[in-house]
């Protein structure tokens, strides 16, 4: 399988995106308002300046409550793994897993054109085992 067979099964295509000098007030409303655990950092909506998800913010306030003052380039990774829709969905699991990441942008000729959730890679994966189970009871029960 594919990562580009993930993103359409997807039932939203939708990147949010916020600025790297959007406040982190913003970010954590964004983050509540669509129910996900990261945004993709982004000047232009189109490439990846960062990733910053609930995590960086939870981990800063434990350390200076100031952070909800912040901007977002503050808190964000700037360095981000990416990855391109033709890859093998096991080659992102063994990124995701090796790096411990959460989530992954999708580029296609450099702009960015989807995101992968580690709970994205596991509903595609229990969906391949449950066809896998079904084929195999299915020949089983034929002979």
């Amino acid at each position: 399988m594919r990562i580009k067979d993930v993103l359409s099964a997807k039932s939203s295509h939708d990147v949010i995106t916020i600025s790297p000098d959007a406040g982190v007030r913003e970010l954590i409303r964004l983050l509540a308002e669509h129910n996900i655990g990261a945004l993709i950092v982004s000047a232009d909506g189109e490439g990846v300046d960062g990733i910053v998800s609930e995590r960086d913010v939870v981990r800063r306030l434990g350390d200076d409550t100031s952070v909800l003052d912040s901007t977002v380039r503050d808190i964000m990774t700037a360095e981000v793994r990416t990855c391109e829709g033709d890859e093998a969905l096991t080659d992102l699991m063994q990124v995701m897993t090796e790096h411990r990441i959460r989530h992954v942008p999708v580029l296609t000729d450099g702009k960015l054109t989807g995101i992968i959730s580690i709970g994205d890679v596991v509903k595609t994966r229990i969906g391949e085992l449950e066809f896998e189970r079904d084929q195999l009871d299915s020949y089983v029960h034929q002979t």
